[in-house]
């Protein structure tokens, strides 16, 4: 009952703008009365239950509130929700809870309660060589010669400071072996990062040219191509929403002499090697009320990147990238998303590995997986209009009771994406330097672990159109 008051009061005061001097009186939770103002209250202490392995600095850091700071009721739930979706991005709960409880005078504590996930994961890799998953099923065949196979273990939170200790080993197309750690955070003020990567892999095919905006491989039976990597970095997180990150990368690359002579332009000249120190700085803004399917905010990204320094110069070049996206909420179960991003290298005369413009990694259109636009300077502009259908949660069997609730999330959308794409040597391509569009609609089905799955049915401009299948967020 006492809770039940407490809460028709708060609702009651919400509506208050001024602090005037008009107390209310309301009982006490040991059955002594208690004095609260009418505009706010005076936070006592934050406590935190169910942290077993993160440290609670890790958790105050994400929070909008301390210790003796007065919250007004009118922003209550607002302070609690933006700490909550702050604490979700983190990834390292499965669920938050933030409360108002205590109340002695105008005094209450803020009670966060947290569900941790599973912070050692292992999963078996089946990972798919190829592009994305239509190229694979369609243009390969389907081919079991075209997947990697392997197993990849994370220990997340590993000393409870959200660092994570990752590796990974791959056999297959590309035989690869990666070990990783990053610790956020190494100062008492959790702002300083640090972190290292190393990495081999070889592979017995090669994507060594491009033909009419279709990749091109050269096989053999001897491992035909050899990749390192060492890589350190440094972050620096002033605040909550942005993040600074310096990188600095030894790349060395070799390919075998019966690639440099089929594709002289693979590396440059025919050579058959190549060792390139790369330095990069990153800066990463985002507010918005998911990192990982965001629907509601910004994010923001400025990447500058220089490769060839200290002699280490097989490769030369000045890159910049920017990327931003806009997440609004139109209506209910109705949200609206509007992106862009523009990079440019310089100079202009890359060998091939150097010049992957439009349709890797993150940069393509929707309807156009099947092409790639290689050059040095791209852009690209995407829209989406989604609308809930579904929010449910499926309760597994023989599964410990925090974890087996799984959320889904299932959203239709319809969407229109655009792109350009310059290269100083564009050969035999039909796309380059063309004004590109496609269009389509679909679905996502959103669960955690950062899993997201794109149905997608999508057309462009070539009179071509297909189903399409995605497994990462598309903005």
């Amino acid at each position: 009952m006492n809770r039940i008051i407490s809460l028709f009061l708060l609702l009651l005061f919400s509506c208050i703008t001024t602090e005037a001097a008009v107390a209310t009186v309301i009982p006490g939770t040991t059955g002594n009365k208690i004095v609260v103002p009418s505009s706010y209250f005076i936070i006592k202490k934050v406590r935190i239950n169910g942290n077993k392995k993160t440290r609670s600095s890790i958790i105050m850091r994400e929070l909008d509130f301390r210790a003796n700071d007065t919250i007004y009721y009118k922003d209550l739930a607002a302070t609690l929700e933006i700490s909550k979706k702050r604490l979700l991005n983190t990834s390292l709960f499965l669920n938050v809870s933030l409360n108002v409880k205590n109340w002695d005078n105008n005094y209450a504590d803020i009670v966060i309660d947290v569900w941790e996930r599973w912070y050692t994961i292992a999963f078996p890799i089946f990972k798919l060589a190829d592009r994305n998953f239509n190229q694979w099923w369609v243009e390969q065949k389907a081919s079991l010669n075209r997947v990697n196979l392997g197993i990849k273990g994370f220990q997340d939170n590993l000393t409870g400071r959200n660092d994570e200790l990752g590796l990974e080993l791959q056999v297959g197309y590309t035989q690869k072996v990666i070990l990783s750690y990053v610790l956020p955070y190494i100062d008492k003020n959790l702002q300083h990062g640090l972190g290292f990567v190393v990495s081999y892999s070889r592979n017995r095919e090669v994507n060594d040219t491009t033909i009419l905006n279709k990749q091109h491989f050269f096989k053999q039976d001897d491992f035909l191509r050899k990749q390192w990597l060492v890589g350190l970095q440094y972050t620096y997180r002033p605040a909550i929403r942005s993040q600074h990150r310096i990188s600095l990368n030894y790349n060395y690359e070799y390919v075998s002499d019966s690639v440099a002579k089929v594709s002289p332009s693979y590396l440059g000249d025919g050579r058959t090697e190549v060792k390139y120190l790369e330095l990069a700085y990153r800066f990463n803004y985002i507010d918005a009320d998911s990192w990982v399917y965001p629907l509601k905010g910004t994010a923001f990204r400025a990447e500058l990147t220089k490769a060839g320094l200290l002699g280490v110069s097989g490769l030369n070049y000045f890159k910049i990238r920017l990327k931003g996206t806009r997440y609004w909420e139109l209506d209910k179960k109705f949200y609206a998303a509007a992106g862009a991003r523009f990079e440019a290298k310089y100079g202009a005369d890359q060998p091939y590995i150097a010049q992957k413009g439009m349709g890797y990694l993150e940069d393509y259109l929707r309807g156009l997986e099947y092409y790639v636009v290689d050059g040095t300077t791209l852009a690209i502009a995407k829209s989406t209009l989604r609308y809930e259908l579904f929010n449910f949660k499926i309760r597994l069997p023989l599964v410990p009771k925090k974890f087996s609730a799984v959320p889904f999330r299932i959203f239709a959308k319809t969407y229109a994406d655009a792109g350009y794409v310059y290269s100083k040597f564009p050969g035999d391509s039909f796309l380059d330097e063309r004004f590109l569009y496609t269009g389509g609609f679909g679905l996502d089905i959103v669960s955690f672990y950062d899993a997201c799955l794109r149905i997608e049915y999508s057309f462009n401009q070539l009179g071509q159109n297909g189903l399409f299948l995605h497994t990462k967020i598309d903005m």
